[in-house]
């Protein structure tokens, strides 16, 4: 009985289970059915009485009563007159709870137009009548008048008139003759006479047979936008309201503050303006007040509803009393501070507590400290159920006594609690999903959080004063998730690169080097011709090498022969002698025993990068806990050592090289000649600045390199025994603290600095620390150092911000099945670049599934199709000279609403297959973004030097045979063998045959090997000038000037401090005399004709501007001499975009600012009749289709000839591609591999690992969308972007009915405009943009079926992914199953009921 008057007494909303939302424009009708009355006055509450003013906007009997079951006037009160309608004030008794959820309106005297569709771009009221939005707006604020019917009169419909206007046509035509309206009332109209259909109908025509390129885009928006209210049951005129809803007041709140003022929230205001105006304008209709006047407060109406719902998106902002804007409806759920950012996917969390951290050596790694104070608060409803049960307390009153008391039994009871029951901490900012993990709490005294040493690197945390937060895992499932997944012990590895992530830093990597070192001389060293002692140095049992240690016979580096036992690949035991050191063996003492991981593990130098691969080894072979237990007690080992080693260092550990001056001295000498140069006018200041800063660049780099040298060699006693190593040094070295850059500062140089502008000055600060700066160099030092801390506080914020898109965009990519089946998949190399390999093809193609077998040189199958490679199959892919290996990936993966398995490959933060269900779109966002801070912001500014002496040869990085592809090569006057083709490349062929290296040749090099040649590592294959690029000729001949008139298209300048002179070709299209000029040089033969090229067109070579002529007229040459070059020196100093911005224009998909131009199709060049300032280049097509014309600006040098052949892909004009380009021309695969590299080359250069697969799922986003070519026998319009998995959709079932299919071509779209299209309206409109997206859907009547991970944390459920793929999964299976039964019975008693005549 009780428990059912608690139910009555407290009956909540059922919580609705729902699978989707849609989201459409309301009806008028529909916004009176929400409504519970009408508002009609503007008063709030009773100043006196506090009370809500009946009919105002807190009515009791519209929105429910204040306090729970009472009415206004108190006449009913309590439980027992619930549902009561009080006949006094008219109150409803029931929960005041109501005051939330009931809803009020506000019938307008004057129809309004809604802003959103009014001015949110593209407006759709003026998409829907075809009208421009300033011609809108005249009417609907009463500047004009339209026309709607013009009857017999030569008016126009929908013309406007002014007043003057409007006036002479009823003078004119009489005043019945025709119908002309204003403001929303005329809108309304226009809107509701409307016949969709007809429209449709016509712009589908006139769609097909219009011949402009631009119209068809216009009028298919007008077409989308009618189909949308046709197919989504939206009526236009309701984009004009003729009712007002007014939302809850209790989401208004009005709040009284001391003092007898008040507290309100803006909407109040808001909505008085509306009720204030529209009342006003009421009683002038009943006054029959002259139209003007009424005109003016319609006008006001008006605008009170625009500020009501979108404040300030049209005139002024409408501000309150203290001059700051009011908060509209719009407002309140756009922004960081909007209801979806800040309430929908931020919620603030009970049963949580911070304080600073500090560090706890001796814990185990799933362990941290929790203050007991901390404890006992955040545990407290367990420990009052604990009191309860066990009989120390009867009532929660009496627990809370005991628990304040601190009662003994308490703390007892609290041990119990915290056993088994896991906490998690998190760190801000938490970057990845490493920012939160769960520990076991252990009470500790204090107030602070102990944490392990080794998550540090995880949580990026240090004891700076760092705080952490604790949550507490309450439902029995959360507690499990915490413990199977989120624990320390289970985040071994980053979920990034796979690399371990649970590495020693600073003082055990000191710690655990220092216990590696060998030592020459030292004591008790085993020597093999020791006739006094044969045996000393030589050990087979660990107490005795201890007891040796001990005694001092022995010291930690002296070398030792051990004998050390493990276990055999059987599992059987075996001894073996290492030569090493007493440290190395106490080291090996905590390697677990195991077969795979022999003594040779840690007989080495124990540098951070080794210790890294120690405990990846350890990891890979010996399972999850055995590595935990290792990495704790190699910390212990490290902290122990560290500490006996007693490692410090003082100034005389930084040893200034003693050469230092002479180098210095050397370079200035340099510098005065650079400098005399520029003064003799042989160098430009640029290229003086270039040399300059490149020679003091170089003295830098000597000078570091010597004191490396000098630090790094160790020093012999008069013993001949090796003295300690320079402490600094092994800080360095070790990689516990420092660079090699920090103790070039110190005791070095402290180099280039650099302006805030970003360039560098070209004066040096050439002190060290150790020395001081001077004055100058101190405030030139100042510069970058202040530069840095800005740069950094903006890095933040960019960093942040491009994390948020990428997550924004690949937050609904989760693992849905196991395999798709595909057959697809992208071929992985190895990727070179300046003849180095910075990725191998193992790094690369390790944990990925293959899309075909994967076969050794003897037929045998290493791999077979579609299973994994693991790091055992490496070792025979090498020797089996395997180049490119094609794997499965995402960018083909074939599943819908999301990817498989197969596709994803390995789980790299747990080394397995991925599981179904992983989010890994989030993943490899947080990847990208969480090392976005630590990439520079800057812009580099090259000039030459410092970059081109890099890239002027080519050197082989294999040995093997030459093969000249395309072979166009030719031997000059010089005797040297010269590229005269564009395609030329030079093969590499191991001595398997496989090719090893494929080098395309730059135009005009000179080549160093010939077809057949055999050809060593190093080697040199070909060279060429990298400043300035040559126009040669292709065949032996006698050169002839056309078109080249002295001071109209040449001039002759000579070099004043050289006196050489030399010819270079002026800009001759300055005047209309010279614009037909075609300056050129031509090769004749002895009779003066001109020679034709091999392929058929004019041995002539058209210059470009600033050509320099090498040649006179008359002169003979060989193929392959230079006839005239163009110095590229000005295309060098162009900025270098690096960093942060460089991936993000990359993740956006934007165009570069000088793009290449790229071949479309294979053909031949020809150069048309130029224009004003773009040259007009065409490409005839080898397939015979179209020729294709391109226009290019006059400045840029083109290094084409008429008659070239190109092929697809091939650079008409140099720069960065645009990623569309590369999709349009070579397809999705290069594209894919074109931003990968690039984006790991960004990432590459900070020395950050990321692994491709999270690029590619990126890249695969952002190729969600398909543009159609060809619509089939489909509804859908030429020209429509839909998504992927629609366009699938569609033809399946157009396939299934026999009928043609849509085709369509993928577009690749920025991440920014890829979330905004997103298929769930609710994720687009919490990432940005919110009111354009809620209009648009609206407008289209989207259903959200809640697919993603966003729309289903906003609206409050379980994420579809992880743990709750399976529940979804669950469900779906069970809605199924309720459908058919329900579908069952409906067809039963169908059937029943058509029996029941017969019974009678």
């Amino acid at each position: 009985m009780n428990q059912e008057v608690m139910n009555l007494f407290n009956q909540q909303a059922q919580p609705q289970s729902f699978d989707q939302i849609k989201i459409s424009i309301s009806s008028p009708e529909k916004i009176l059915s929400w409504s519970y009355g009408e508002i009609k006055k503007p008063e709030t509450i009773n100043y006196r009485t506090f009370k809500p003013e009946r009919d105002g906007l807190f009515c009791a009997r519209i929105f429910g009563p204040i306090k729970d079951y009472e009415c206004l006037c108190g006449k009913y009160k309590r439980m027992k007159y619930k549902g009561v309608i009080c006949e006094k004030c008219g109150v409803e008794v029931t929960l005041a709870r109501v005051r939330r959820d009931r809803m009020g309106h506000i019938e307008l005297a004057a129809p309004v137009a809604h802003i959103w569709f009014l001015k949110s771009l593209p407006s759709r009221i003026g998409l829907l009548l075809d009208m421009a939005l300033k011609d809108l707006e005249r009417i609907l604020y009463f500047e004009s008048y339209v026309v709607i019917e013009p009857g017999l009169t030569p008016l126009k419909e929908r013309q406007l008139l002014s007043e003057e206007e409007y006036l002479r046509a009823q003078e004119e035509y009489g005043e019945d003759s025709f119908t002309a309206m204003i403001g929303a009332e005329a809108i309304r109209r226009i809107l509701q006479d409307l016949n969709l259909e007809k429209i449709a109908a016509d712009l589908r025509q006139e769609i097909a047979t219009t011949t402009s390129d631009l119209k068809p885009k216009k009028l298919l928006k007008r077409l989308k936008i009618i189909e949308a209210f046709q197919l989504s049951g939206n009526k236009p005129e309701w984009m004009i309201l003729t009712v007002v809803p007014v939302i809850p007041p209790d989401l208004r709140p009005l709040v009284p503050l001391d003092g007898g003022r008040f507290a309100t929230s803006d909407l109040n205001d808001l909505y008085r303006r509306v009720i204030n105006r529209n009342n006003r304008l009421k009683r002038l209709i009943e006054l029959r007040a002259p139209d003007i006047i009424i005109r003016n407060e319609k006008r006001m109406l008006q605008e009170a509803v625009d500020a009501l719902f979108d404040n300030g998106r049209r005139g002024r902002v409408i501000t309150g009393a203290n001059k700051r804007p009011l908060k509209s409806l719009a407002d309140m759920l756009k922004g960081k501070q909007g209801r979806f950012r800040q309430n929908l996917l931020g919620k603030r969390v009970d049963y949580s507590g911070r304080s600073v951290i500090v560090v706890g050596p001796e814990l185990k790694l799933h362990q941290c400290g929790l203050p007991k104070k901390m404890a006992l608060e955040l545990f407290k409803p367990f420990i009052y159920a604990r009191l309860d049960a066990k009989g120390f307390s009867a009532t929660v009153k009496q627990a809370k006594k005991l628990v304040e008391k601190e009662k003994p039994e308490v703390w007892d009871i609290l041990d119990e609690v915290i056993r088994e029951h896991p906490v998690m901490l998190n760190r801000a900012p938490t970057l990845h999903r490493l920012g939160i993990q769960a520990f076991e709490p252990k009470l500790i005294e204090g107030k602070a959080i102990q944490l392990h040493p080794l998550v540090c690197a995880a949580f990026n945390a240090d004891f700076d004063g760092d705080q952490m937060a604790v949550h507490v895992p309450l439902s029995l499932e959360a507690q499990l998730e915490a413990r199977v997944l989120m624990m320390s012990t289970n985040n071994i590895l980053h979920p990034a690169n796979g690399a371990p992530i649970i590495v020693p830093s600073q003082d055990i990597v000191l710690g655990l080097y220092y216990l590696s070192i060998v030592a020459d001389g030292a004591p008790g060293e085993y020597k093999s011709n020791n006739p006094l002692n044969p045996m000393q140095g030589v050990y087979g049992d660990f107490g005795e090498l201890e007891h040796a240690l001990a005694s001092r016979a022995v010291t930690l580096h002296s070398k030792v022969k051990w004998r050390w036992k493990g276990l055999g690949p059987d599992g059987e035991e075996v001894t073996r002698t290492y030569d090493t050191t007493p440290g190395r063996v106490i080291l090996s003492s905590v390697l677990p025993r195991h077969p795979k991981v022999p003594f040779d593990v840690v007989n080495k130098l124990m540098t951070k990068k080794e210790i890294s691969a120690m405990i990846d080894t350890v990891y890979r072979h010996c399972g999850q806990k055995e590595s935990v237990i290792f990495c704790d007690r190699i910390m212990g080992l490290g902290f122990s050592h560290a500490f006996k080693a007693g490692i410090s260092f003082g100034k005389d550990d930084m040893v200034v090289p003693e050469n230092k001056w002479t180098i210095v001295d050397e370079t200035r000498a340099l510098v005065k000649d650079y400098e005399q140069q520029y003064q003799d006018g042989l160098i430009t200041q640029g290229e003086k600045y270039n040399k300059v800063v490149d020679a003091w660049a170089k003295c830098s780099d000597r000078l570091a390199s010597e004191m490396m040298n000098r630090i790094s060699s160790v020093q012999k006693d008069e013993k001949g025994a090796d003295k300690q190593v320079n402490s600094i040094y092994m800080m360095s070295h070790s990689g516990a603290r420092g660079s090699p850059a920090q103790m070039k500062q110190l005791a070095a140089m402290r180099g280039l600095m650099a302006k805030p502008s970003g360039e560098i000055i070209e004066s040096p600060i050439i002190s060290n620390f150790k020395e001081g700066l001077d004055v100058l160099e101190y405030f030139n030092s100042t510069h970058g150092a202040r530069k840095g801390l800005a740069d950094t506080a903006l890095k933040t914020a960019n960093s942040g911000y491009l994390t948020r898109r990428l997550v924004d965009v690949a937050q609904d990519a989760v693992i849905r099945e196991v395999d798709c089946g595909t057959d697809a998949g992208i071929r992985m190399r190895a990727i070179i670049d300046a003849g180095q390999v910075v990725a191998t093809l193992a790094t690369r193609i390790l944990g990925r599934a293959t899309a075909e077998d994967l076969v050794a040189q003897d037929g045998s199958i290493i791999v077979p199709k579609g299973q994994m490679i693991e790091e055992r199959h490496l070792d025979a892919i090498n020797k089996a000279g395997i180049q490119e290996v094609k794997i499965r990936s995402v960018l083909v993966c074939a599943t819908k609403n999301g990817v498989c398995a197969t596709c994803y490959g390995r789980d790299l933060a747990r080394g397995t297959p991925v599981n179904q269900g992983e989010a890994v779109g989030v993943i490899a966002a947080q990847s990208i973004g969480e090392p976005g801070t630590q990439l520079t912001m800057r812009t580099f500014h090259i000039g030459g030097a410092a970059q081109i002496a890099d890239s002027s040869f080519i050197e082989s990085s294999f040995e093997g045979t030459v093969r000249i592809r395309n072979r166009g090569l030719a031997r000059n006057s010089d005797g040297d063998l010269i590229a005269i083709g564009r395609n030329v490349a030079v093969v590499i062929v191991g001595p398997d045959g496989t090719e090893r290296a494929v080098h395309r040749l730059q135009y005009g090099a000179r080549v160093r090997v010939d077809e057949g040649d055999s050809i060593k590592r190093g080697q040199r294959i070909a060279e060429w000038d990298p400043y300035t690029r040559p126009i040669l000729t292709e065949v032996d001949g006698i050169v002839a000037y056309e078109d080249l008139i002295d001071g109209q298209s040449i001039t002759e300048t000579t070099d004043e401090s050289t006196g050489i002179a030399k010819r270079v070709v002026i800009d001759w299209r300055g005047s209309a005399r010279t614009a037909d000029l075609r300056p050129a040089l031509a090769i004749h033969d002895q009779n003066g004709k001109v020679l034709k090229l091999p392929r058929g067109s004019d041995a002539r070579a058209l210059l470009p501007v600033e050509a320099i002529i090498g040649v006179d007229p008359g002169a003979r040459v060989k193929a392959g001499d230079i006839l005239a070059r163009v110095s590229t020196e000005s295309a060098k100093t162009r900025d270098i975009t690096g960093g942060l911005p460089r991936v993000a224009e990359l993740f956006e998909a934007r165009r570069p600012k000088d793009a290449a131009i790229i071949a479309e199709k294979s053909g031949t060049i020809s150069f048309g009749r130029d224009y004003k300032n773009k040259r007009r280049l065409s490409l005839t097509p080898h397939d015979g289709s179209e020729p294709v014309e391109y226009l290019i600006p006059k400045g840029k040098h083109i290094h084409l000839q008429d008659g070239d052949v190109v092929e697809v892909g091939d650079f008409i004009v140099d720069g960065n591609p645009a990623p569309h380009d590369i999709l349009a021309i070579k397809g999705v695969e290069e594209l894919a591999a074109y931003l990968v590299n690039e984006i790991q080359e960004v990432y590459r250069l900070q020395g950050v690992s990321i692994n491709d697969k999270h690029i590619e799922v990126i890249v695969r986003q952002m190729l969600q969308k398909v543009e159609i070519t060809d619509s089939g026998d489909s509804e859908i319009l030429t020209g429509d972007q839909i998504d992927r998995t629609e366009l699938q959709e569609i033809n399946e079932q157009l396939v299934s009915e026999g009928k043609k299919p849509v085709q369509g071509v993928p577009v690749l779209l920025g991440i920014t405009k890829a979330s905004l299209q997103t298929r769930s309206f609710i994720s687009a409109a919490s990432f940005q943009e919110t009111t354009r997206v809620l209009t648009e859907a609206a407008v289209n009547g989207k259903v959200d079926t809640l697919e993603g991970l966003k729309e289903n944390v906003i609206v409050g459920s379980l994420i579809p992914a992880g743990t709750g793929a399976m529940i979804a999964d669950i469900k779906s299976i069970a809605r199924r199953r309720d459908e058919l039964i329900m579908a069952q019975k409906t067809a039963e008693s169908g059937a029943a009921l058509q029996e029941l005549p017969a019974a009678e």
